[in-house]
């Protein structure tokens, strides 16, 4: 009997109130939204292709299944800590459950039904950002080299001496380049090496491959917002590899054949087959 006579103690609404508190927790934390545009980003940055909402609803949907596993963890754990202490039982030691075989069959089988839910969607979605069968309507080969990158616009890793639409850019650690791509129309990065492994990286994107000599590596992506967006190497590389820096720039297709013209009035016509002639570092 609690002092202003009721027999509800503070302890004991206590217990009652705290599995709803957990319970009102969860929903919070996991009914914000159904969509990328309603769940918050989680540290991914805005999308900026067609592909990139993929990208976040599978992170988001990781979070999601993280919270509910940790919640109901938590919730296990306090529950335990509450109703099974041993000043409320008076037991020394609680019931045991080893050698329980449908506890531990239902301990195995729900982490495995857990990560096979998770690899399920990981796999379908990895498929679809990495299939290049539809034919882009852009091509561009992408050169990393140490510490800098070069793009061959209009050509695969094999150029076409005939192609008279094709133009090259390179960088240097001093001067990063920016990249050009015409908004709504889609476009497969075919990604070389000269030297080391790098890693192609537009940050907006949501998307990276790794570079490697001797291997082409492709992606294809269609670009949906204007504006120039970050890019960097994501593979330590050397010494300057915090420098092998670049810029995307996404415009309307008048202006990215523009930017075609302007090169080839430079004379840099056709493409850099081997990435380039000199080193980034040595300028």
């Amino acid at each position: 009997m609690s002092p202003n006579g009721s027999d509800r103690s503070p302890r004991r609404t206590m217990r009652r109130k705290l599995p709803q508190a957990l319970a009102l927790g969860l929903v919070i934390a996991t009914a914000t939204g159904c969509s990328a545009n309603d769940l918050p980003r989680l540290g991914l940055p805005t999308p900026v292709t067609k592909e990139g909402p993929m990208v976040l609803q599978m992170w988001q949907g990781s979070w999601i299944a993280a919270l509910v596993v940790g919640a109901l963890m938590w919730g296990l754990i306090i529950w335990s800590v509450i109703f099974h202490r041993r000043s409320r039982s008076k037991v020394e030691i609680p019931a045991q459950t080893r050698y329980n075989v449908p506890i531990e069959a239902l301990y195995t089988a729900v982490p495995l039904v857990i990560v096979s839910v998770l690899f399920y969607f990981v796999a379908r979605d990895e498929s679809r950002l990495t299939s290049t069968s539809a034919k882009p309507q852009h091509y561009v080969n992408v050169v990393g080299f140490q510490w800098s990158w070069a793009f061959n616009y209009e050509n695969t890793e094999k150029p076409d001496p005939a192609n008279t639409d094709a133009a090259y850019d390179v960088g240097t650690p001093a001067l990063p380049p920016t990249l050009y791509l015409p908004i709504n129309e889609s476009v497969e990065f075919r990604l070389t090496s000269r030297d080391v492994i790098h890693d192609f990286w537009p940050v907006n994107f949501l998307m990276k491959m790794d570079v490697v000599p001797g291997v082409v590596n492709k992606f294809q992506v269609t670009p949906t917002a204007f504006g120039t967006f970050r890019g960097k190497c994501a593979e330590l590389c050397g010494v300057d590899h915090s420098r092998m820096l670049f810029n995307v720039k996404v415009v309307t297709h008048d202006e990215y054949e523009q930017h075609l013209k302007e090169l080839q009035a430079k004379g840099q016509t056709g493409a850099v087959p081997s990435g380039i002639t000199t080193m980034g570092s040595e300028k």
